[in-house]
C-alpha cells in the first residue's frame, strides 16, 4: 500500500494503489478545504480549485494531470495565484490517483509576495 505523508499535518497515512487522494485524505481526518470552502465546493470534479495540495515529493507516483486539472490551474484565480512560484508541484487533490508514495502539503498558502508574483504563471514551453 502506498503511503501518503501529510506535511503540514505531520500525518502518514496509507492507501490503496489506485484510490483518490481528495477521498482518502478526507476519510482518514484530513481537511483539504480551507474556510467555508469546506461547505461549499465542487465535490471532487475538478471546477473549484479548492481542493489544491503542493507535492513535495512522489510527483511520479500521482496520476498525470487531467484536461479539468489544467485548465483550472491556468485559468481558475485561486488556483493560479497559489500555484505562483510552484507551477509544477501544485495539484487538486480530486484530480490526483495515488500510485505509490508521496509527501503532499494541504491548504498551501498563496504567493502574493516575491519576484514571481507578477510574473505569467505558466511561460510558454
Amino acid at each position: 500500500m502506498p503511503k501518503v505523508t501529510v506535511i503540514n499535518q505531520k500525518k502518514d497515512i496509507d492507501v490503496p494503489a489506485g484510490a483518490n487522494l481528495r477521498e482518502e485524505l478526507r476519510k482518514h481526518g484530513i481537511e483539504v478545504y480551507p474556510g467555508t470552502a469546506r461547505y461549499v465546493n465542487c465535490f471532487g470534479h475538478g471546477a473549484c480549485g479548492t481542493c489544491k495540495i503542493h507535492v513535495k515529493q512522489g510527483m511520479e507516483n500521482l496520476s498525470p494531470r487531467s484536461w479539468m486539472e489544467k485548465l483550472n490551474m491556468r485559468f481558475h484565480p485561486l488556483t493560479m495565484l497559489a500555484a505562483i512560484g510552484h507551477e509544477d508541484e501544485l495539484r487538486l487533490s480530486c484530480q490526483c490517483t495515488v500510485r505509490g508514495d508521496c509527501s503532499v502539503e494541504v491548504q498551501p498558502e498563496m504567493n502574493l509576495s516575491g519576484d514571481t508574483f507578477w510574473q505569467k504563471p505558466y511561460p510558454n514551453k
